[in-house]
């Protein structure tokens, strides 16, 4: 029955105890056959070592990881962007390992948090962290400072739904350059994949010239991309809401307007709110009792800041193998998420 649970995003699109749903739909909307192709390839490329200790176990202790979402962890980039719950997991992750950081109140340049992104996934592209950067930065520098709850939210937008937003921004710079909206090619999930990625500092040359678009007509070739798009998108009404705001909206205004939105946060359900999101008391108690070990160790640096020490734990405790191989290693009490979260951090 844990299959069941493997990928809760396809709760509100059919029910997981529907017998009148087809095999076919429910494997495809569940990504279980996915999951199983990933064990099966795992556990050949591994086989003396996971047959030791029974095929059983590690069919059991691999689902579980998935259940848990500790299953992304140190796996390569395309792997933690196959499924909507491999991204909402590696989100999630990286908010524990990293939310010291939001807490002492440091700011981060991008290629700082592209850093700590690559120390869980050592191929992760900094396309994808220079996106979420400019969502926050929009009109300043690329190299400007920026808070961990900022990018974070922003990072959340940008990294779910990022062939989406690529359609959007398509449909954006349609709009930027004159075209009506009946001329207007609304992309759909296969085209956009297709097509090369815009540079950031050409939408930024092509925003100078103007102030943005109206928000209206952006609003109605959104609509229309939803109704082909089959990928995740944010709430229709989140969108209507974030374009009603202003006259003229820009691409990056816009995509900041999601990010701040609560209802898309909670659509992902990775993150806890804003007013919550540095709040962990049993991850609190585990950072204390690290602290206290490296505070006291001979070659430690008593001056040094709690988050620098965190850093270089981080660092000393996050070797680039598969999650299987660690877990193999730690004994989990209960199956919960807390002792490998504790453990990376």
């Amino acid at each position: 029955m844990f299959i069941l649970t493997l990928s809760p995003d396809s709760t509100s699109t059919m029910s997981r105890f529907n017998c009148t749903v087809p095999v076919d739909e429910y494997l495809a909307d569940s990504n279980v056959l996915f999951y199983l192709s990933d064990a099966v390839t795992q556990l050949l490329e591994h086989k003396e070592e996971y047959t030791q200790f029974g095929v059983i176990r590690y069919f059991a202790e691999y689902f579980s990881s998935v259940k848990n979402s500790n299953h992304i962890l140190f796996r390569e980039y395309n792997y933690i962007r196959a499924t909507p719950h491999n991204r909402a997991s590696f989100i999630r992750v990286f908010w524990r390992c990293y939310r010291q950081i939001g807490k002492s109140g440091d700011l981060l340049s991008m290629l700082e948090y592209r850093s700590l992104l690559q120390l869980l996934c050592p191929d992760f592209p900094a396309e994808m962290v220079q996106s979420a950067a400019r969502i926050v930065l929009m009109d300043d520098a690329i190299d400007c400072l920026m808070s961990f709850s900022d990018f974070l939210y922003a990072f959340q937008l940008q990294f779910y739904y990022q062939e989406f937003l690529d359609s959007v921004l398509m449909i954006y710079q349609d709009l930027l350059s004159g075209k009506s909206p009946n001329t207007v090619i609304v992309p759909t999930s296969t085209s956009i994949e297709q097509l090369p990625s815009v540079a950031a500092e050409d939408i930024d040359r092509e925003e100078q010239q103007q102030d943005g678009v109206e928000p209206s007509t952006l609003a109605q070739c959104i609509d229309a991309l939803c109704d082909r798009f089959k990928r995740s998108h944010p709430p229709r009404s989140c969108m209507r809401e974030a374009l009603e705001q202003t006259d003229k909206v820009s691409y990056y205004s816009f995509l900041m307007s999601l990010a701040k939105h609560e209802a898309i946060n909670q659509t992902v359900g990775a993150l806890p709110s804003k007013a919550e999101l540095l709040i962990d008391p049993e991850m609190d108690q585990e950072l204390d009792k690290l602290i206290a070990q490296i505070s006291v160790s001979p070659g430690s640096n008593s001056s040094g800041s709690a988050v620098g020490g965190l850093k270089e734990v981080q660092r000393k405790a996050s070797p680039r193998r598969n999650i299987h191989h660690r877990r193999k290693m730690e004994v989990e009490s209960d199956g919960s998420t807390e002792e490998t979260d504790s453990s990376e951090n």
